[in-house]
């Protein structure tokens, strides 16, 4: 998963962790609508825009993981489209999210004066401050720059943080899972039973990992079962007088799985 993908979940899932992090009340969140905006007849795609459902500014987010020297003549460019096409009336806003400073490289020459305007905010993650006097919402993107060797023990303060102070529980639900969704991208080698050990169960069983594993075992029981079932019908089929490679090609069982469990039933039938 793109680091910018995660980051367009949390907006979408959890918009107040947006307005938290510019600045503003979380309540805010409720009188916009999080979407991504085709912008026709050119290239350009805006993949995060807050649009209000009042006349609230327009928020343009871009989340920048990786140097582009054209993020800013890219930005401006869809905004400006996006503003000749649909004639907004309310005013615009635009926030650039990187994961620090190191980053932000890209020519500023000719935007100088919108990017110290009050209409851009930029935004360093590494920047914020310590995570545990952050809100838990912010600290929770902030996990996503958080070094390798301090990250676990840092989800599972969020974890925990998350059990105490996020209401309602399909809110806190949400939370969970986007730092369950964060350990995932950030620990691809992290085991289903590393992962799961930081979560309660009554956390887990909310989560995806565990929805999926579920999931999984589910199919995996109708596998065997139908599994053991084939094998069963093996000697039936021998005693018709199917071959050996004939009883694999009608079950769809290898021959030496067929041949393996002959030979298990053969020291049966001799007694």
């Amino acid at each position: 998963m793109k680091t910018d993908s995660i980051f367009y979940r949390f907006f979408q899932e959890l918009p107040s962790i947006f307005f938290e992090l510019i600045g503003n009340s979380p309540d805010t969140a409720t009188a916009y609508q999080f979407s991504s905006v085709e912008i026709k007849q050119t290239a350009f795609r805006i993949d995060g825009v807050f649009l209000p459902t009042q006349d609230n500014p327009i928020y343009f987010v871009e989340v920048q993981f990786q140097i582009d020297t054209e993020i800013y003549s890219r930005l401006f460019s869809e905004i400006f489209l996006y503003i000749r096409q649909y004639q907004p009336r309310n005013p615009w806003r635009a926030v650039v999210i990187y994961p620090t400073r190191n980053l932000d490289t890209a020519d500023t020459n000719h935007y100088s004066e919108l990017l110290a305007s009050p209409r851009v905010h930029r935004i360093y993650l590494d920047e914020l401050g310590e995570t545990a006097t952050l809100p838990v919402g912010i600290a929770t993107l902030k996990l996503v720059i958080e070094n390798q060797d301090t990250a676990i023990t840092t989800a599972r303060e969020l974890i925990d943080r998350t059990r105490q102070e996020i209401n309602p529980e399909s809110q806190q639900r949400q939370l969970l899972e986007l730092i369950e969704t964060i350990l995932v991208y950030k620990f691809p080698n992290l085991s289903r039973e590393e992962i799961e050990s930081m979560f309660s169960l009554s956390d887990l069983e909310q989560t995806r990992v565990y929805q999926e594993a579920k999931q999984e075992g589910r199919q995996e029981g109708r596998q065997e079962g139908a599994r053991q079932e084939k094998l069963r019908l093996i000697p039936l089929l021998q005693t018709l007088g199917l071959s050996v490679e004939q009883t694999a090609q009608e079950l769809d069982l290898t021959v030496e799985e067929v041949q393996q469990e002959l030979q298990k039933q053969s020291p049966n039938q001799d007694r």
